[in-house]
């Protein structure tokens, strides 16, 4: 049977404490409206609208496309991670052998290997069900974008294309929110191998990337790059051009 000491139990609370701690940073604090996830959020309401006023929207379902690319390819990299997680919990002791010579790590048997494991695969397994349904979050999107009149429509019943482009917006933003949570997961079982070296390792990648993804979010050049645009005015419906009208020869 594995059992934690002190300092694993000290370790495995800053590592959970930590990953509710900076979910709670960037998404419901007061600060969350000045990092970059927000932002774009701005800039995905934007681009929503500026589609209202295009004809041709061939150039936004290239991006839900590619958003739909990326997000598939994570899912399918977080199924990858769990079977290499699996695969290994039949080399536990070779693992906890090679951990037991290191200079720096104390007591490891076969029971707490395995638990480090099944931790990674937890891990991976929620960055998996984010990704799944943020996937599935944009091919509803993709749908509601289908459902958004043409601008020659819309100027009939502006209140309707407005409705229509709100659930468009949030149905993307919704989207992204999950899968920045799956990103976030990945990163967070990066942070989670600290564990494999030691209580105290773990507590410093999770430190570590928590460093890195708060600057990434607030400080990053990302972030500068939209923040003069947070304020810039939404672009609005506009009439279609008129054709002038001209005499017919006589």
């Amino acid at each position: 049977m594995a059992s934690l000491d002190f300092r694993d139990g000290l370790a495995l609370a800053v590592f959970i404490g930590g990953w509710f701690a900076y979910n709670w940073l960037t998404d419901r604090s007061p600060w969350s409206r000045h990092g970059l996830s927000q932002a774009m959020n701005v800039q995905r309401r934007r681009w929503m609208q500026v589609m209202l006023n295009r004809d041709l929207r061939m150039i936004d379902t290239a991006i839900m496309a590619g958003l739909q690319q990326g997000t598939a390819f994570f899912a399918s990299a977080c199924i990858f991670a769990i079977g290499g997680c699996f695969a290994l919990l039949g080399s536990s002791d070779r693992i906890a052998a090679i951990a037991a010579d290191l200079p720096f790590h104390g007591r490891l048997d076969r029971g707490l290997v395995e638990v480090k494991l099944l931790g990674q695969v937890a891990i991976f397994a929620y960055a998996f069900f984010k990704f799944g349904w943020a996937y599935r979050l944009f091919n509803y999107c993709t749908i509601l974008i289908g459902a958004i009149p043409m601008r020659s429509d819309a100027m009939l019943n502006p209140e309707a294309a407005q409705r229509a482009v709100a659930r468009a917006t949030r149905m993307n933003q919704l989207a992204a929110k999950n899968f920045n949570a799956g990103l976030r997961g990945v990163f967070f079982a990066l942070a989670f191998l600290g564990w494999f070296i030691g209580a105290y390792f773990l507590i410093g990648t999770t430190l570590f990337v928590m460093a890195i993804l708060a600057q990434r979010q607030f400080f990053s050049p990302a972030r500068h790059t939209v923040a003069d645009a947070d304020e810039d005015p939404l672009p609005c419906l506009t009439p279609p051009p008129q054709t002038p009208l001209t005499e017919s020869p006589s």
